[in-house]
């Protein structure tokens, strides 16, 4: 360790606690800090990832529902976050399903987490399992650098069960203000795109522009068949750029979810294995298989 520094907190640190009154009583966090980023990880929420600091400036979407542990339909509990991890029975609103899965909702047993000088580590477990069912395992590794611009999560399936098993997974990576401000814009190399509504398709010419928050303005969705399995936002008045990067072979999908309605304001940018709606579709793991994904997430000034 460099001889100026007494104790590794100086420069980084981790923090396990527990917050505390109001609908986020007794949510268990993990808060890291690697003296440039700051993330605060979900451990009673599949240690997604809550809230994105970039030297002391938020990043994320946070939701007018805010945190809570509560049990509430999807709408009154949806709280954005930097990862909100959907699957693994469900992504999207399917009739008979909660709306984007269980996963998210389910807590994860933390591993390790450790701060030292080769940075932040945080390994956890996510289970879902039924008796007479599924028992798939998500392994959630998250890692970042001292000083580091960017955040690594690298998750791996297993299915430790006797038989095929059905999943489905999307990443559904949320920014907010300030990172998302009016005159920012949304850099992406597709092939070609697909909107998902009437709305959408009306609006697609400003797809990846970002506007003033307007009141009551309908959401936009796209498809974006990204030549290359990377997209970015560029905030020249912040000075930033939020970089998102992802492993194309298994989530082979990118949907762009944009909410420019004041009071929800938010950028969904979502790697996922399948799309939404009538063209929802599993993809399956094979007894003792593993199947991973890594989701890189960067933010740098430009």
């Amino acid at each position: 360790m460099d001889g100026r520094i007494s104790n590794i907190a100086q420069v980084a640190s981790l923090r396990r606690y527990h917050l505390a009154g109001g609908a986020q009583d007794r949510l268990e966090v993990i808060d890291c800090d690697n003296g440039k980023l700051r993330f605060l990880l979900n451990v009673s929420k599949a240690c997604d990832i809550m809230q994105l600091y970039h030297k002391g400036q938020n990043v994320s979407f946070i939701s007018k529902n805010g945190f809570t542990k509560r049990e509430a339909p999807f709408l009154n509990r949806f709280e954005g976050g930097m990862l909100y991890t959907c699957g693994l029975d469900n992504t999207g609103d399917r009739e008979g399903y909660e709306m984007h899965g269980r996963f998210h909702n389910t807590p994860a047993e933390i591993l390790r987490a450790e701060c030292n000088e080769d940075g932040i580590t945080v390994e956890a477990a996510i289970r879902d399992t039924s008796l007479f069912g599924q028992s798939l395992v998500m392994r959630r590794r998250i890692t970042s650098a001292l000083g580091s611009d960017h955040l690594i999560i690298e998750d791996t399936l297993c299915n430790e069960g006797f038989r095929d098993e059905e999943y489905c997974l999307l990443y559904h990576i949320n920014v907010g203000y300030p990172m998302l401000d009016e005159g920012a814009r949304i850099l992406a190399d597709p092939a070609e795109y697909f909107a998902r509504n009437d709305f959408s398709r009306e609006n697609a010419e400003t797809r990846y522009e970002i506007s003033a928050s307007v009141p009551n303005q309908p959401e936009c969705c796209y498809y974006l068949s990204l030549r290359e399995p990377q997209i970015a936002l560029v905030n020249e008045r912040l000075g930033k750029v939020f970089r998102l990067s992802y492993t194309k072979d298994t989530l082979p999908y990118f949907l762009e979810w944009k909410s420019m309605a004041s009071g929800d304001y938010a950028l969904g940018l979502e790697p996922s294995t399948t799309m939404l709606d009538s063209s929802f579709a599993y993809k399956t793991v094979a007894p003792g298989a593993k199947i991973g994904f890594r989701i890189d997430i960067a933010v740098e000034e430009i």
